[in-house]
């Protein structure tokens, strides 16, 4: 294959606009003697002439203007590449892709890419995947995802050498009772008042031990009367009385119910999820990485202001 260098190509590209090796060497900082080096070798690698005498000077051969033709298009392409890489050292190119449990997306995801695009600048493109809590740190120990939501419990210690760990927000836990509890009006009600109560929440995997935690927390262990993994579904079953369950305080607006459930913040015994961001260690530093960890803690910041 031909052995095509950049390099060369600019002096034979300043040869042609100028018009003399004299006027070519002082354009670029170089002698005269070295442009026509170069360009000597250039033709070797080549395999064609690209100069022929024409008088005291020199003209380009038709083999050296059906190489620049071709050549203005790598050019043009480097430069593409050069403004591309300069975005992305801005933080304003690249992708991240992200991988966050349901309510993350929703909560602090979707308004994080929307942050970033009501930004004066371009931002990175972000791609999301919905994950787990517990296997969010799989896709990014496999190089699945560049950046991962998860909930402290299920977290790496912070020793681990492979992820860096940034906490987000802490997430308090609001109890969702039927319209007509007796105790949908207790005031200061505290999750310990509940523990004769049927609880709704999934039979296995983070919520189901965040909820047996809380309950186990204020004095009691939770009895399951039903299991549910969707909000949806949750909140149906507390609308139709049968049971109570914890709400986190990030679950959108649109998950929120509307009529029939009474959401009550609990008082002395309130408990809370804990909401991390992690990268693989040193990831942190990528532009564009950094950016969207910003635009997140953004988003943190603004949702425990609001709460």
């Amino acid at each position: 294959m031909t052995e095509w260098d950049v390099r060369k190509l600019r002096i034979l590209r300043t040869l042609r606009d100028r018009g003399t090796v004299t006027a070519t060497a002082e354009a670029l900082l170089m002698t005269p003697s070295a442009v026509s080096q170069q360009l000597t070798n250039l033709a070797a690698q080549l395999g064609v002439p690209l100069l022929e005498p024409q008088g005291r000077r020199v003209r380009l051969t038709d083999a050296a203007h059906l190489v620049l033709r071709h050549a203005e298009a790598v050019f043009a392409q480097l430069e593409r590449a050069d403004a591309d890489l300069a975005g992305y050292l801005r933080g304003e190119a690249g992708q991240v892709r992200v991988g966050a449990f349901s309510t993350a997306v929703s909560a602090l995801v979707v308004p994080a890419v929307r942050l970033l695009a009501a930004q004066d600048r371009p931002g990175p493109q972000v791609r999301v995947r919905e994950a787990e809590a517990a296997e969010a740190y799989a896709l990014l120990s496999a190089g699945e995802v560049d950046l991962a939501l998860s909930l402290a419990a299920h977290a790496p210690t912070a020793r681990d050498p492979r992820f860096t760990l940034l906490p987000l927000l802490a997430d308090p836990l609001d109890v969702a009772l039927p319209a007509g509890h007796p105790l949908a009006g207790t005031p200061a009600l505290r999750l310990a008042d509940l523990s004769r109560e049927a609880w709704i929440f999934g039979g296995s995997g983070p919520w189901s031990q965040i909820t047996t935690a809380a309950c186990e927390t204020a004095g009691f262990v939770p009895e399951q009367a039903h299991s549910a993994a969707g909000w949806t579904a949750i909140l149906a079953m507390v609308r139709a009385g049968m049971g109570v369950a914890l709400v986190p305080r990030m679950v959108s607006a649109s998950e929120r119910p509307r009529e029939g459930v009474v959401m009550r913040v609990l008082e002395a015994d309130r408990p809370v999820r804990h909401v991390v961001a992690a990268v693989r260690q040193g990831a942190e530093r990528g532009p564009a990485t950094a950016r969207v960890l910003a635009a997140l803690q953004r988003v943190a910041e603004r949702s425990v202001q609001q709460n």
